[in-house]
């Protein structure tokens, strides 16, 4: 098999979380975050982020994370940290804006401005974040590959 015979990554379609309980999650995440609930049922639920979701499942077993994580991506990136505070998250120190939450879940956020990361025009204004712009870096990353 040649580099050219193999699929292409495309992008992330979820990312699942395992937590102790759904109730506390949801409360925890709605805390910090808006989101729509996608779905729900027994010992799962399902955040909606327009053409991507975040599953999170009753069920965690294993420690914190500690270097073991994922970026969400959000429109208003400094409200996060107060939120975060308020909601109970565990904060790691370093660069970025990393916390853990209850069930040591290690979550990095990121500003939709500020990173490659794109939705679709349709997908934004489906969000109801039609008018969310990307910096003049971003902007310059996404064009040297050809993305913008």
């Amino acid at each position: 098999m040649t580099a050219d015979d193999r699929p292409r990554l495309v992008g992330i379609n979820h990312v699942a979380l395992e937590v102790g309980d759904i109730d506390a999650a949801l409360a925890f995440y709605g805390g910090i975050f808006r989101f729509e609930l996608r779905g729900r049922g027994p010992g799962r639920a399902f955040l909606d982020m327009g053409d991507q979701f975040l599953a999170l499942s009753e069920g965690r077993r294993q420690g914190d994370d500690a270097h073991r994580h994922f970026g969400l991506v959000v429109d208003d990136r400094a409200r996060v940290r107060d939120l975060a505070a308020r909601a109970g998250a565990r904060f790691v120190e370093g660069p970025f804006l990393d916390f853990l939450d209850p069930w040591g879940n290690r979550i990095e956020v990121v500003a939709y401005a500020d990173v490659q990361f794109s939705k679709t025009p349709a997908v934004l204004a489906g969000m109801g974040l039609g008018g969310l712009a990307k910096s003049d870096d971003a902007r310059r990353q996404l064009a040297d590959k050809g993305l913008a």
